[in-house]
């Protein structure tokens, strides 16, 4: 039975849910929102897991990942059709909104593209099946809310389900990418004690009838992590070295997925022009401050964590005091938690934080956070010295702020469309927003992790793209970053390593915190005196999966960026044939 479901499911012939809000507001293409509840229901059950905290999905009780041959023919296809499908629907008499949730939609079905066709990610990345096998049990585990019985049934099926994708890794990866290779070698080693830990620790919250078969499933999962790190040290020498992917690719990336009307010089331009001004910000703000002691990291994590819980609270009030946006009195809380004993063995798979979901808007946002030491990573160190900037960031009034009410969204379409551009450029515009408001008055010493966090942001921008065209190593990237940022080189490594099997995220911190000022300020003088600051930042995070410069052609009127892009599509369209 389980089998026939999956089967269902990847022949996009089950969705999450019923027709809802296909007229909610009696505005809404009935057929272009029928066609994208289709696609996001296909989607949900196709989409690779990750480690990145944005994009993840719920899926359907009972799904494990299936990247056989057979099922990559079938997603191949499947993407094909919805984006012929959507060419076919008649867009006369459309309104701007109906426009815009279409564009959302072909961006949708071309990240798939991207995905399989471009990136090619089965097929030359490694690290592509630690996600699909250990990140798709990181998806589970990092639920805050108590394990349930279908959960923990859930988590005995993808364990079950490693030793079919390490053998679909083993027939898939005929162009494998040595420095992914050894990266995810890396980061097997020990996997045998990492998961003996996850499975003691989940034993607690596991149904007594399913110990037995978690332990089996658990077995078999290291055997077939284990023999797949043998399979990549055995494959090292006939693997490449070349990972990136070149202009032209990006540029498609730029102009069909991510939907920045800019090119790849234009951004390394900005991205630098952002960084020489995060740089001389930095250096005044740290002479400013050259008589004062660097703040004192946290005495023990229960002090961190109540103090947090307090912060947060108050940046709520303040959002409310300075007229600067509405806290939604249903918006549940942003809190931190030391990390559980089942989910610490797997930490290293993703963002350790809980963002809630569509269908779980009821529960509160949790991060989990490490002991306090001052020989913590880069972001973890900052947070054991004030939670402050992490929190405005991550939860309030950053991603779980803003991903929360882009779920109320009464367009089904820009609750399940999410590329990470928008909703990281919020997180990262929303950090100096609120330093300009003067959140950090307080503070001297925390207005320098802004500021420092400015500098990896900009610099990211160069980072991604000198990857993606082949100006940068991994190993060039990782010590550009801990240098000049400056970070601790493990942080620095890690992310280079993301960003080169990932290219286009990077980017999306600071270019898409550039449109969000720039929309701001086009709002600000086409709207004069009806401006209004609150409702301007209200539509960005109702609305904020959406493309910034989407947001900005509804909310102002305004084409020329839309234009832009269109102009940008028609030369992807040339370069790539399709």
């Amino acid at each position: 039975m389980r089998r026939f479901l999956v089967l269902l499911l990847c022949l996009g012939l089950w969705t999450i849910e019923t027709a809802d809000g296909i007229e909610a507001d009696g505005s809404l293409n009935p057929k272009l929102q029928a066609l994208a509840q289709e696609f996001f229901g296909w989607r949900a059950i196709q989409q690779p897991a990750t480690g990145d905290d944005i994009p993840r999905v719920e899926r359907p009780d009972g799904w494990v990942p299936d990247w056989s041959p057979a099922a990559l023919t079938r997603y191949r296809a499947a993407y094909r059709v919805f984006l012929a499908r959507l060419g076919e629907l008649d867009h006369s008499g459309w309104s701007k909104a109906d426009q815009v949730d279409a564009r959302l939609l072909r961006a949708a079905i071309l990240r798939v593209r991207w995905e399989l066709d471009i990136l090619r990610s089965p097929h030359r990345n490694p690290l592509f099946y630690i996600d699909q096998t250990l990140g798709s049990v990181f998806e589970l585990l990092i639920i805050s809310s108590p394990i349930t019985p279908q959960r923990a049934e859930n988590i005995v099926l993808r364990l079950e389900a490693f030793p079919e994708l390490t053998q679909a890794a083993y027939t898939n990866l005929d162009q494998a990418v040595r420095p992914f290779s050894r990266a995810a070698i890396t980061m097997l080693a020990g996997i045998d004690e990492r998961l003996k830990k996850m499975r003691v620790a989940l034993q607690l919250h596991f149904p007594e009838e399913l110990r037995e078969r978690m332990q089996r499933a658990t077995r078999g999962a290291v055997s077939a992590l284990q023999a797949y790190s043998r399979w990549l040290r055995s494959a090292d020498p006939i693997m490449t070295d070349e990972f990136s992917l070149g202009t032209d690719a990006y540029s498609f990336f730029l102009a069909n997925v991510a939907l920045i009307p800019h090119t790849p010089g234009e951004l390394l331009a900005q991205g630098r022009l952002a960084w020489e001004r995060a740089v001389t910000f930095d250096t005044l703000e740290k002479n400013r401050n050259a008589s004062l002691e660097s703040p004192a990291i946290f005495d023990d994590l229960q002090a961190q964590i109540d103090t947090s819980r307090r912060m947060e609270g108050r940046i709520r009030q303040f959002l409310e005091a300075h007229n600067l946006m509405t806290v939604p009195s249903w918006l549940k809380r942003y809190l931190n938690r030391p990390l559980p004993d089942h989910l610490a063995p797997l930490a290293f798979m993703g963002v350790t934080d809980d963002l809630t979901s569509e269908t779980r808007l009821d529960e509160h946002a949790i991060s989990y956070v490490p002991d306090p030491s001052p020989d913590l990573p880069y972001f973890y160190l900052a947070s054991a010295q004030d939670p402050r900037p992490l929190i405005v960031h991550e939860g309030v009034p950053g991603h779980y702020f803003q991903l929360a009410q882009s779920w109320k969204n009464p367009d089904p379409v820009r609750r399940r469309y999410i590329d990470s551009g928008a909703n990281e450029g919020i997180g990262f515009y929303v950090e100096e927003m609120l330093l300009q408001a003067g959140l950090f008055d307080d503070s001297p010493k925390t207005r320098e992790i802004i500021y420092s966090f400015m500098r990896l942001r900009a610099l990211r921008v160069e980072v991604d793209i000198r990857l993606a065209t082949g100006d940068f190593t991994i190993e060039q990237a990782g010590a550009y970053l801990a240098r000049t940022v400056p970070m601790d080189l493990e942080t620095a490594t890690k992310e280079a390593v993301f960003f080169a099997f990932n290219p286009g995220q990077a980017i999306s911190y600071q270019i898409g915190a550039l449109q969000i000022i720039r929309f701001l300020s086009d709002a600000r003088l086409d709207l004069k005196d009806d401006f209004s600051l609150r409702h301007f930042h209200d539509s960005l995070m109702q609305n904020g999966n959406v493309p910034i410069a989407l947001q900005r052609w509804e909310y102002l009127d305004r084409a020329d960026e839309i234009n832009r892009l269109d102009e940008m599509v028609k030369k992807a369209i040339s370069i790539t044939g399709k």
